[in-house]
């Protein structure tokens, strides 16, 4: 007896559609499983054999045959289970109703209890485009399918509720579609109210977050660098839906994603320094998976201690800061995955971290500091459109009783400048903030008037800017005068994009 039972394989975080043909014949009791199967897929064979018997049904002694097609595709995971029982179950004739046009994906447990997988999201979202609606899936994967509208989608709990379900003997409800809030404003832990001082570095973080830049804190050990960091999820906008479901694709394939079925926050990721490029970039030496950078995506990767991080490591970040996405390739392909995200970065002027102080004495050799910031490559400081110096805090700031600014009020303009650039770039594929922005959008929407030339002409020659240093001028300058809510870019607005771009060209 032949059946065939449709499921799905990831591949990156796209997905395959996989036919597994379940072929029975009369011979020696025998299991083959075919179609470039991994040591998980393989292993399926107990799992299968157990979670039957345990469901009341029976493992047939005779010669079995499974394959999954299309045979040269690698198969990886556990999530075939289900559907190899469910053909088990069909070419056996312990199973009469039809599958056609169903999905089925889960890891069988012994007892035939169903366990989730990852990527149960990008997988359905494949299915859907490759014309499949009807999907049985794992009841603790059921949170996360509830947000692709549009299909019948019926969690399970066990293979005894599949097999009832498919037979009519007590159908599963389908789940209700699930509408998506993003995360409500609450108390941050951290709130640029409790920040002291460092009016230049709070405005630094606004235009960043505002335009979707990459930022440098350099400062002494102490000054707040990290403080203003951890700010940052206070003041980032709301996700919207779209977003949403992008980032948690990312996560569902990394096996990270939370309980609520869905991210609903903007990431905030902070991989230590003793990071590798491997963890940093994704990959892996079986399954590739996604990394620090991807998991980044619509939202923050802060890199603390900057120049410590091996070179390798940072060095691999200069392709995805440019283009928003990474391709990992390995010998089994290549696998692309998102990678936009603003990068904030913290390190110290000096290996002691006193240099430039007023009041604390530099014990650093000039070999020693020029060792110290050649960690840091030009053409990777070239890629950090805003670069700022933190002085240290003053005692009389941190005792008065001045009241700081709020991170929700910094948000709100924050919000209002990311609405100005939704509108602006409403039809420019793969454009959201004034940072995405390329040569066609500059020049459509960042025109400048003869005294802004001016200016950045003698700002190009005198710092000697490349010709990329010159565009994120301009992109910040944009966003600036967003904030501003002005219509055009103004010589004010060049010179304090200008003045975040000095300290790339210091000794």
């Amino acid at each position: 007896m032949l059946s065939k039972v449709k499921s799905i394989a990831l591949s990156g975080l796209d997905g395959v559609p996989v036919e597994v043909e379940t072929d029975i014949n009369n011979g020696l009791p025998s299991y083959e499983l075919v179609g470039l199967p991994d040591a998980a897929v393989k292993e399926s064979r107990e799992r299968v054999r157990s979670a039957l018997k345990n469901s009341g049904k029976k493992f047939p002694a005779q010669k079995i045959t499974v394959n999954l097609a299309p045979a040269d595709l690698k198969k990886e995971g556990s999530c075939f289970d289900l559907a190899i029982a469910v053909g088990i179950l069909k070419a056996t004739s312990q199973l009469a109703a039809q599958t056609d046009g169903i999905l089925f994906l889960g890891e069988l447990a012994l007892d035939g209890a169903l366990r989730p997988v990852t990527g149960i999201l990008p997988l359905l979202i494949s299915a859907k485009s490759h014309g499949l609606s009807t999907f049985v899936i794992p009841a603790g994967n059921a949170r996360e399918a509830a947000y692709i509208a549009g299909a019948q989608t019926y969690a399970a709990q066990s293979l005894s509720q599949v097999i009832d379900h498919l037979s009519g003997a007590a159908p599963l409800a389908p789940l209700e579609a699930a509408q998506y809030r993003c995360a409500e404003e609450g108390e941050e832990k951290f709130d640029l109210a409790f920040v002291r001082g460092q009016k230049v570095a709070k405005r630094a973080l606004e235009v960043a977050v505002a335009g979707g830049h990459n930022l440098l804190l350099v400062g002494p050990p102490g000054a707040g660098k990290t403080m203003l960091a951890r700010c940052i999820p206070g003041i980032m906008p709301a996700m919207t839906f779209e977003e949403a479901l992008e980032v948690t694709k990312i996560h569902s394939v990394a096996g990270v994603l939370g309980s609520e079925g869905i991210v609903t926050r903007r990431p905030f990721r902070t991989p230590h320094h003793t990071a590798t490029a491997v963890s940093l970039c994704g990959g892996g030496t079986r399954t590739v998976r996604p990394g620090e950078i991807s998991l980044a995506h619509g939202g923050v990767l802060f890199l603390d201690e900057f120049p410590e991080y091996h070179r390798s490591a940072l060095e691999a970040l200069r392709q995805p800061l440019e283009d928003g996405q990474i391709t990992v390739t390995r010998s089994g392909g290549a696998y692309t995955f998102p990678a936009n995200f603003m990068l904030c970065a913290s390190m110290n002027p000096c290996p002691c971290g006193n240099y430039g102080s007023a009041d604390r004495t530099c014990t650093c050799t000039a070999a020693a500091i020029h060792r110290y910031r050649s960690r840091l490559s030009g053409p990777l400081l070239d890629r950090i459109d805003l670069q700022v110096e933190v002085d240290a805090v003053k005692y009389d700031d941190l005792v008065s009783e001045q009241k700081e600014e709020s991170s929700a009020a910094v948000r709100a303009r924050v919000e209002a400048a990311r609405e100005i650039q939704r509108k602006r770039f409403e039809g420019c594929a793969g454009v959201r903030t004034n940072a995405d922005m390329g040569e066609r959008e500059m020049a459509r929407f960042c025109a400048l008037s003869p005294e802004c030339e001016r200016l950045l002409r003698l700002s190009f020659e005198k710092l000697k800017l490349s010709a990329r240093a010159r565009s994120r001028i301009v992109k910040v300058a944009r966003t600036i005068a967003d904030l501003a809510g002005k219509e055009d870019i103004l010589p004010e607005h060049i010179l304090e994009a200008v003045s975040y771009r000095s300290y790339d060209n210091r000794g």
